[in-house]
Order: C-alpha cells, then sequence, then structure tokens
C-alpha cells in the first residue's frame, strides 16, 4: 500500500502537524458549542449535579487529548506515555458519565426539543459506546502510529456531535437533525482520508474501520430506537418523568422564534 512505502520519518513528522490541526479544530467546535449555549442563555450552570460532573469529565477529556498532541508534537514521547495511561481510566469514565448525563437528560426534559426522544437516548448511548470501543483501541495500538492517531481522531469525531448540534440551526432540520448533526461529524474523518491519498497516495485502512463501525453503529442504533423493543426501553426510561410529557418525536415548542 503507497501509504507504508514512505519513509516512517516521514509520515510521523507530516502527521503529526495535521493530526494536531485536527484536534485543535475539533475540541474548538465542542468548546465553542457550548460556550455560545450558555452566552445565549440557552443554557445555564443553575442544573442537577450529573451536569456539572458530565462536564468536567468531558472537558478534561478535552484537555488530555489536546495534551497528548501537543506531546507528540513536540516529540516529548515519555510524557506523551505517561498521559497516555491516564486515557484508560478517562475512556470508562467518559462512557459512564456520558450514560448518566443521557438518562437524566431524558428524563428530565425528554432530550432536546429537534430531536425524537427514542433516537437521543439510544442512538446517542450507542454512540457514546463507540467513541469509548474506538478510543481503547487506539490506546491498545499505540505501538502503531498510524492506527494509533487515525482510531483517536475517528472516536473524537463521534465527540463533536454535542457541539455542532449547539452550532447549527437544528429546528429547521427537523425531523432529520439527529441524522443531520451525526453525519456532520463524519466529516473529520473524510478529511483525514483526503490529507492521507494527497500525502501519501493511499487511505490507511483505520479510518476504513473506524468510519466503518462509526456509520455501522448509527445505522444500527437508529434502527434499534425505532423498532419497538427501542420505543418500550425509551418509555421505560422516562416513565413517571417530565420528560414523559412531551411528544416522542421532535417538535417546535409552541411560540417558539429562532
Amino acid at each position: 500500500m503507497a501509504i507504508a512505502t514512505a519513509p516512517r520519518e516521514t509520515i510521523v513528522h507530516g502527521d503529526t502537524r495535521f493530526f494536531t490541526i485536527m484536534a485543535f479544530v475539533m475540541s474548538f467546535i465542542i468548546v465553542a458549542g457550548f460556550s455560545v449555549n450558555l452566552a445565549m442563555g440557552r443554557s445555564s450552570f443553575d442544573v442537577p449535579a450529573a451536569y456539572h460532573v458530565h462536564a468536567l469529565v468531558f472537558m478534561g477529556w478535552i484537555g488530555l487529548y489536546l495534551a497528548q498532541h501537543v506531546t507528540a508534537s513536540q516529540r516529548n514521547w515519555k510524557l506523551h506515555a505517561a498521559l497516555g495511561k491516564f486515557a484508560y481510566l478517562w475512556v470508562p469514565a467518559m462512557v459512564i458519565a456520558g450514560g448518566a448525563i443521557m438518562i437524566v437528560v431524558a428524563r428530565r426534559t425528554g432530550g432536546p426539543f429537534f430531536f425524537d426522544v427514542n433516537e437521543f437516548l439510544i442512538s446517542n448511548l450507542a454512540l457514546l459506546l463507540c467513541f469509548g470501543g474506538l478510543a481503547l483501541w487506539a490506546l491498545r495500538r499505540q505501538r502503531y502510529n498510524g492506527w494509533h492517531r487515525r482510531l483517536m481522531l475517528c472516536s473524537m469525531a463521534v465527540l463533536t456531535g454535542p457541539g455542532l448540534g449547539r452550532l447549527l440551526p437544528m429546528p429547521l432540520m427537523i425531523p432529520n437533525a439527529w441524522t443531520i448533526t451525526t453525519a456532520a461529524t463524519m466529516v473529520f474523518p473524510i478529511i483525514g482520508m483526503i490529507a492521507d491519498r494527497r500525502g501519501h497516495g493511499g487511505i490507511h485502512p483505520a479510518y476504513r474501520w473506524g468510519l466503518g463501525m462509526y456509520a455501522a453503529t448509527f445505522i444500527v442504533s437508529m434502527l434499534l430506537a425505532y423498532s419497538p423493543m427501542g420505543y418500550a426501553f425509551t418509555e421505560w426510561v422516562i416513565a413517571d418523568s417530565a420528560g414523559a410529557e412531551r411528544p416522542m418525536e421532535a417538535f417546535l415548542p409552541p411560540g417558539f422564534a429562532m
């Protein structure tokens, strides 16, 4: 494969710059989405403790993710490896905190009004597990630099969804807001594929596996969300809560204006 024929030092040097830029771009989108929401009064700090725990864990991951790319750019492999050990603990914490907040939000509000409750809950949980699986796989492939960086990029792309969702005009995308947002996050691995082809003459298989698993997880999660089992699970989660009072389908609140 053409990508494997270039000198290793050339590939490592070029890829380091590209992946560092992509790490900052994806992180910026996530932070910007939440910051814009806060600045516009769409969210506040007056929320249950689960929201704050979730924010600390996820923002901590962004810091760790960026630190890993900065240390790689500086060729500080000793610190890079040391920080990588924290990731083995942080990824499961992300899955736990993320799963908990999704259930809390579903019961508290039913999720954002521009998403169906069932797709927000079930597909969200499935994609969170996809992130965890890809990130842990990337960590296990640290000795294989090509796989490690690309799988980690694919896993981080999954997390850009909430940030993009707060920047895009979601109410205008009803009833396809969830699908459009998820598809938009897949642009990042595609950019990586284009960079591979231009820089090395071929696409690394890590992208095919990473993006393939992401897309497959999304498709299966949507089929499950709209199955009788998916509806039953959603209704069970939100039973006897404020979230059960809103329609299952996406809707525009009375008097809503952009």
